[in-house]
């Protein structure tokens, strides 16, 4: 592989974060993308105050001070679903979802090619095993799409790497010997596994397909772990659960669309808001409804997400864990969650990641007892439950801890220099 920097980047558009890599001589992988970080947070905040576009910490911060306006996050989970060839209100006017898809990725580009001092025309894109589970035409479709954007901003030559590859291309620059390893990298919005035997020989070669013994994903990531936690925790706080005057139960959807990153927004809809002034009056618990109108007629969602997804970071390290929860209440409202809590909630997706990490195993046609590593990537591998079941599977091989949000788009890098030189 040439010294001279390459002259192609690896992009990894994640659900929660991205991150764009550059190979070149005695320096890191991965760009600065925002104040000297090299992830960029998947999120696009549209100020209605001041007219302008935002992206990253910056959207998140002037959403959370309180402007006027609209926080998109989760961008990622619309490849490969029906809202793609949608569009949604901005600033009073109509944006597909394919436009704000491709400023955020041209933001992307644009402040690589800054740093950088160049022009990046060529790229490898990671792309999860599976955009959509058990539909080969939908995911084709995902993948086109994505390819057809980043073409919109500029990029004529691309390729496509499934992130679990790429983030075992970056693990093995630092081997000595040869290992059969396991990846799992668990992200924002998919869960994805590779089998590669792995080697400081292997590394040199640009044709790598032997080396890959299966490949296996789920779509379930960060964000389905975030609304599991917050349907199973926080929404019976607002409601959820509770009945009728009639003693029937309350219709679930508002409760669903709250806890779900890509699809807050759709809670401040008209039609929504006709929905729960329907819901409430025939509420019998309207205290807790309370919480609820607080919370979309405040335009809360995303702030409210925001705490349960810090909740299930801080249960992967500590035992329980406060919500602080008055700015939905108007009163004191604390809420403490504990780790046995988060784990019966995220149990049923838990096993069924695991399964797949069992299915992995079997299409790859070797033993557990052979696996020597376990590499985990993605920011949603550090729960405590799900490191735990992956290790009962695996009892004898070493775990070890990439970059949760990094190794992917490093690795995207080393294959876009071995592509695109």
């Amino acid at each position: 592989m040439s010294v001279s920097p390459a002259r192609a980047c690896g992009i990894d558009f994640g659900t929660s974060n991205s991150t764009v890599g550059w190979l070149r001589p005695e320096a890191g992988a991965l760009i600065p993308l925002e104040d000297g970080k090299v992830t960029l947070p998947s999120a696009v905040f549209f100020n209605a105050d001041e007219d302008t576009t935002c992206f990253g910490r910056a959207a998140l911060a002037e959403y959370l001070d309180g402007y006027e306006g609209r926080l998109m996050r989760a961008l990622k989970s619309l490849l490969g679903s029906s809202l793609i060839d949608g569009s949604t209100e901005v600033l009073g006017r109509q944006l597909s979802y394919r436009e704000l898809l491709r400023q955020f990725i041209g933001e992307l580009k644009t402040r690589a090619e800054g740093f950088a001092g160049r022009r990046f025309e060529a790229a490898v894109l990671g792309r999860p095993v599976h955009f959509v589970d058990d539909d080969e035409d939908a995911d084709r479709r995902a993948q086109d799409t994505l390819g057809e954007i980043a073409r919109s901003v500029g990029f004529t030559e691309i390729a496509f790497q499934f992130e679990p590859i790429a983030a075992a291309f970056h693990y093995e620059q630092d081997l000595a010997r040869e290992e059969l390893v396991l990846i799992v990298d668990i992200g924002g919005g998919t869960a994805d596994f590779s089998i590669v035997r792995l080697s400081p020989e292997r590394a040199k070669r640009v044709e790598r397909r032997e080396d890959l013994l299966a490949n296996a994903g789920v779509h379930i990531g960060g964000t389905d772990f975030d609304r599991a936690l917050s349907l199973a925790e926080v929404m019976p706080l607002l409601g959820m659960n509770s009945q009728k005057k009639s003693g029937i139960e309350i219709p679930s959807a508002p409760f669903f669309r709250l806890a779900t990153w890509h699809l807050i927004n759709f809670s401040y809809t008209r039609a929504a808001w006709n929905e729960l002034q329907e819901i409430y009056r025939d509420a019998a618990e309207r205290d807790k409804l309370d919480r609820l109108l607080n919370t979309v007629s405040q335009r809360d969602g995303h702030w409210l997400a925001l705490q349960v997804e810090q909740a299930k970071i801080g249960l992967s390290g500590q035992e329980c864990v406060s919500l602080e929860l008055d700015r939905i209440a108007r009163a004191p409202l604390a809420h403490t969650i504990d780790r046995a809590a988060m784990d019966a909630a995220l149990a049923p997706l838990t096993t069924r990641v695991r399964d797949t990490v069992a299915q992995t195993l079997a299409g790859a046609g070797v033993p557990a007892s052979r696996i020597d590593t376990v590499f985990f990537t993605g920011g949603s591998s550090g729960i405590s439950l799900l490191r735990k079941q992956i290790a009962e599977l695996l009892p004898d091989a070493r775990a070890v801890e990439g970059d949760l949000f990094g190794s992917i788009g490093a690795g995207l890098a080393v294959e876009a220099a071995r592509r695109f030189g």
